[in-house]
């Protein structure tokens, strides 16, 4: 099995290593990693410069080769043997311009390698960045990989834009949606009422608006032709607004009853987005209107073209929560 301790000196720290951002990083920082050492964002005072055996490195660099050879001996080598020549002096450069360090080439396709494949709504967050810059994936803060990604690469890739907010919002409830629907629900009593102290309060949000989340109808005697227009939606950012009084409203509740984003959202899943219903669910752990919250189970009959399920799911939820949930999971 491959050494957990490779990259680690006589004393137990861990060996720091600097290597330019490109393919050779991309490489060998898995390697250093697993293998206990760390690497460094910027060149670092006791850091091992690596660089590739036929690229132009300056004095006292190691070659890239280092790492792999010690991967391949699972064992920590001597640095003196794959020490590299200092490439010829140059003449003194004229002095840069002052400024923000510009991206290179090789930054650039690192950034967009290391976003391929995460989705666009982590994209727009800030957990990715910051994962990124532990990692010393360029030479840049988070923040300035963030923009350089988002106002300049995205685009040239042809990825259509989208708001912070509307993409950080989409994330949020499609990761709350996927613990929800890997959950097993054995019953329709949600156990929330058991975690949580109720608080005081009239049950009611000061200037509580639904348009952000009650997805569903306004009213009990919705027409078949506006339902199906509503199923046929696929929209899932109106408009900023609107995501911004959804974000609002979350964060609200969390610092209400201090709770954390996945359990408010998970709330929300379970209560067709309704802000007034929610908000009641979380004082008490039981529905406004008497009815059970819905689970997976009941969210899987509901897809079913079956008159007799629907007709079962509408006795035990009412009519009207049928059509609201059926809006909600198309919206």
């Amino acid at each position: 099995a491959r050494s957990r301790s490779l990259f680690l000196w006589d004393d137990g720290s861990p060996m720091r290593f600097y290597v330019r951002p490109g393919l050779a990083k991309l490489r060998v920082a898995p390697l250093v990693l697993a293998g206990g050492g760390r690497l460094c964002r910027v060149q670092e005072p006791g850091a091992v410069l690596l660089a590739q055996p036929d690229e132009a490195a300056p004095g006292g660099a190691v070659s890239t080769e280092y790492v792999t050879e010690c991967v391949e001996r699972n064992q920590r080598l001597p640095l003196e043997p794959f020490r590299l020549p200092a490439a010829p002096h140059a003449p003194p450069a004229a002095a840069a311009p002052r400024g923000r360090l510009p991206f290179t080439e090789e930054e650039d396709a690192a950034l967009v390698r290391a976003v391929r494949g995460r989705g666009q709504a982590r994209a727009s967050g800030r957990a990715l960045w910051k994962e990124l810059e532990r990692g010393g994936l360029t030479r840049h803060s988070w923040q300035a990989m963030r923009d350089r990604y988002l106002r300049h690469l995205r685009p040239l890739l042809g990825e259509p834009p989208q708001t912070e907010e509307c993409a950080q919002s989409t994330g949020l409830f499609e990761a709350a949606n996927r613990e929800f629907e890997s959950t097993e629900s054995g019953s329709d009593t949600s156990d929330i009422s058991e975690e949580l102290s109720i608080q005081d309060g009239e049950g009611k949000f000061p200037g509580e608006t639904a348009s952000g989340l009650k997805t569903g109808p306004e009213d009990s005697a919705l027409p078949d032709t506006q339902l199906q227009r509503e199923e046929r939606s696929t929209s899932t950012c109106s408009s900023a607004s609107v995501v911004g009084e959804v974000v609002k409203t979350i964060q609200h509740f969390m610092e209400k009853f201090g709770m954390d984003l996945f359990t408010v959202t998970q709330a929300f899943l379970k209560n067709s987005g309704e802000v007034e219903t929610t908000l009641y669910f979380l004082q008490t752990g039981q529905r406004l209107d008497g009815y059970p919250v819905w689970n997976r189970v009941d969210d899987l009959e509901l897809q079913k073209d079956d008159d007799c399920v629907r007709n079962k799911l509408i006795a035990k939820f009412g009519a009207e929560n049928v059509a609201k949930r059926v809006a909600f999971r198309k919206s």
